[in-house]
């Protein structure tokens, strides 16, 4: 009997310990884990048996970028060119391309008082070798070089024509400088004509070197390179002079002419071509050999309408690449029929290059036919030919000493 007793008894402390043990521990299945910890979702990735359906959004979206990647360089394997896409980016015609190529006609804002760059002539038309890059542009947007409207504009007034649309390019003996290109906001395209600053001075001066001007008085455009250059390179020098200054060269030249300058600062080329068209006695002066800057002068549109200046830049680059494969007015017509493959590509015989452009696939072989190479442009306008005989310099191919380099046309 005392053993049964016993047994019952250790039997009920051992029920009780086990109540007491399962109270203080609670529910088996409700004791959290780290993994299934708040934090921890947060962070750490989820298990692969079961992924959340918020875990599976993230990585669907990288294999599609993975693929764009991957699938880009098949429109331009490194094994060579291939065929464009049936849409090419270029053949869609918008910005400033679009508005000229509606209105019918070029607006060119050009200087119109600058013998040898532009100027009016006596029967209505425009001369000099920013008229013809003008004309080049008409060319290819219009196969036509009379679709052109020069606006004559001041040095004040030829940024502000541009920036409010006046004007669709700026052709007008304009420097390429850095402040231009940020500040002013305008984008600058391959250099027409390399210049430098010079100064012109009356032969009975005797002048050879800029110490020789000490105290002159020195003609000047406002607003212009030539003004800020000729203040660093006197004052650097320590040569006191009196700089005079004028809005336009029609009124410069005449006070040069009536004595109140002793010498007059503008680029070499313009120096040249004011000596011969506008002073009365232009034997009686000579230009200095002292060169006071570097003056690219290049073509200008906004900034921010990639497929116009692209447009104003291949049309520039094929005069100089004409030029280079030996193709002028004469020979274009042949040169197009037989050619080698890389001239009829660049004619417009084969390919698709003026059509990727938004033009007319024969765009460039208009440029020569109706206007010419860079050669015959310079010939015609500055050469040794007509009365400025400016010498070509850097305005030569690269073949030939020159800075003219034009990238390939393919």
């Amino acid at each position: 009997m005392k053993r049964d007793m016993r047994g019952l008894v250790l039997l009920v402390v051992v029920a009780v310990v086990a109540f007491a043990i399962g109270a203080c521990a609670g529910p088996i299945t409700t004791v959290p884990t780290a993994a299934q910890s708040p934090q921890a979702q947060a962070t750490a990735a989820p298990p692969p048996s079961a992924p959340p359906a918020t875990a599976v959004a993230q990585p669907t979206t990288a294999p599609t970028q993975v693929a764009q990647a991957t699938a880009a360089p098949t429109q331009a394997p490194s094994g060579g060119p291939t065929n464009p896409p049936p849409t090419s980016v270029g053949s869609v015609i918008g910005g400033r391309l679009k508005t000229v190529l509606d209105r019918g006609k070029l607006i060119c804002g050009v200087n119109g008082q600058l013998a040898g760059f532009s100027v009016l002539e006596s029967d209505g038309s425009y001369s000099g070798i920013d008229a013809e890059f003008c004309r080049t542009l008409a060319a290819a947007l219009f196969n036509d070089v009379s679709k052109v409207e020069y606006r004559p504009l001041t040095t004040q007034t030829r940024f502000a024509a541009l920036q409010t649309g006046e004007v669709d390019v700026l052709m007008r003996n304009t420097t390429f400088t850095l402040n231009r290109n940020t500040a002013v906001g305008l984008e600058f395209l391959p250099t027409t004509f390399f210049d430098g600053g010079g100064i012109l001075v009356e032969k009975s001066l005797n002048a050879t070197k800029l110490e020789d001007l000490a105290g002159a008085t020195i003609c000047v455009l406002a607003g212009t390179t030539n003004e800020q250059v000729l203040t660093d390179t006197f004052n650097a020098l320590k040569i006191q002079f009196t700089p005079l200054t004028f809005p336009e060269a029609n009124a410069l030249y005449k006070a040069l002419d009536e004595g109140r300058c002793d010498a007059a600062t503008s680029d070499k080329s313009q120096l040249a071509g004011q000596r011969a068209s506008l002073l009365s006695k232009p034997d009686n002066w000579v230009i200095m050999d002292a060169t006071l800057s570097k003056e690219p002068l290049a073509p200008a549109v906004l900034q921010n309408d990639a497929q116009w200046a692209n447009v104003v830049r291949w049309v520039i680059y094929a005069t100089w690449y004409a030029e280079e494969l030996g193709i002028n007015k004469a020979n274009v017509d042949d040169k197009l029929a037989n050619g080698d493959t890389n001239t009829k590509r660049f004619l417009g015989g084969s390919g698709s290059l003026g059509k990727d452009m938004g033009l007319a696939p024969d765009a460039f072989y208009r440029v020569i036919k109706l206007v010419g190479n860079y050669g015959e442009i310079f010939d015609k306008t500055l050469g040794p030919n007509t009365k400025f005989k400016v010498p070509r310099g850097l305005n030569t191919p690269y073949t030939e000493g020159g800075l003219q380099y034009s990238p390939p046309f393919r």
